[in-house]
């Protein structure tokens, strides 16, 4: 199994003291906390997009292009990109950029977004959002893997032979899907052979265990070998601590103040507590060993063979955080790596040689 670590740069009050992080500063955690994920051997670090409050990850390839150059092993992943709401020709142009300022470990995870507040924001609706999103990535795909493009479509003006730079130095990036809670980005992710990574969060495990079953089924009936399909998976917390004990009081108040988070915004908690949390949700809150069966348990139901944990405290202290993921790379990480095999990454490309000086007419260099 590979693990990612992830962050939607949430800024908001912490949950102990109240404070509100100023937004440099909060930036700046962001990248640092990359630098740590490298450093204690995650194999990727994640950037989501939200354009509305509590987030400020508007733009993540600009979060990304200074955690290429902050990092050097590590592959980075946007979490999710949101193609419903953007242009795919500058989304295109932005990531085929951050490709070659990070040696090629570029990897996106796309999906059609969540929130009223940036539908609004780019006027998108319920009812196009799916097309904008299946529409958006065809085109997408394409600018990855054609020199000149000729489209036509709904939502954005049609291109004529449209050369769209810079060519990238994957070809192409690899991109995933990411899927909640609908059928429609799993069967884009089935019809075109992509892998799928599955949110994993809100709910208990049964309805993202229905859409991976689906996912499956679609990718066989579209003639992909069921041997070929890719699955990732997250998970909604996460505290390792020697002593499972330990570990459920120490993360009961990041839990509780999520609850009452969710309450002032008129969502009805899916978990009633943290003990009811730690039986039946994604979050890995418990001693070593318990993370590695639950862990276990989900990869029974999912098949999944990547998995994102939190990159950021999330209410907890930042030292306990940091033990909490060192433990989690020491004791966890390693025994579920043996026992949950998966494949390879794709290899970081080389970049091309550079082009000779052409000689003058005289036979000199200009």
């Amino acid at each position: 199994m590979k693990f990612l670590a992830i962050t939607l740069i949430v800024h908001a009050p912490d949950p102990r003291t109240g404070a509100l992080k100023p937004v440099t500063e909060r930036l700046r955690d962001v990248v640092e906390h990359a630098v740590l994920a490298e450093r204690l051997g995650f194999d990727g670090f994640g950037v989501g997009e939200r354009h509305e409050r509590p987030f400020l990850s508007s733009s993540p390839p600009v979060v990304l292009s200074h955690i290429a150059a902050r990092t050097s092993t590590i592959r980075l992943f946007t979490a999710v990109t949101t193609l419903s709401l953007l242009d795919p020709v500058r989304a295109y142009e932005d990531y085929a950029t951050l490709d070659h300022l990070s040696g090629g470990r570029l990897e996106l995870i796309i999906g059609k977004g969540n929130g009223t507040a940036q539908a609004a924001l780019f006027d998108v609706t319920a009812e196009d959002q799916w097309d904008r999103n299946r529409e958006g990535y065809e085109l997408f795909r394409r600018l990855w893997r054609e020199d000149a493009v000729t489209w036509w479509g709904r939502h954005r003006p049609p291109l004529d032979k449209a050369e769209v730079l810079p060519r990238p130095l994957q070809r192409p990036v690899r991109v995933w899907h990411g899927s909640a809670t609908s059928k429609e980005s799993v069967e884009l992710a089935a019809r075109y052979g992509d892998p799928l990574f599955s949110a994993n969060v809100t709910n208990p495990v049964e309805p993202y265990a229905e859409l991976v079953a689906y996912y499956r089924e679609r990718w066989a009936h579209h003639g992909h070998d069921p041997a070929d399909a890719l699955v990732g998976a997250g998970s909604a917390g996460l505290y390792v601590a020697p002593r499972s004990q330990d570990a459920i009081e120490t993360y009961r108040p990041v839990f509780e103040a999520r609850q009452a988070l969710f309450r002032r915004n008129g969502v009805t908690p899916v978990f009633d507590s943290i003990e009811d949390a730690v039986a039946r949700s994604s979050a890995l809150i418990g001693s070593p060993q318990q993370v590695i069966d639950k862990v276990h348990r989900y990869h029974d139901r999912l098949g999944h063979e990547v998995m994102h944990v939190q990159a950021d405290p999330d209410g907890l202290p930042e030292e306990l955080h940091r033990a909490s993921l060192e433990l989690f790379q020491s004791e966890v990480a390693p025994v579920l790596r043996r026992e949950i095999p998966s494949r390879p990454f794709p290899p970081v490309p080389a970049p091309p040689a550079a082009t000779p000086p052409v000689p003058t007419a005289a036979g000199r260099r200009p």
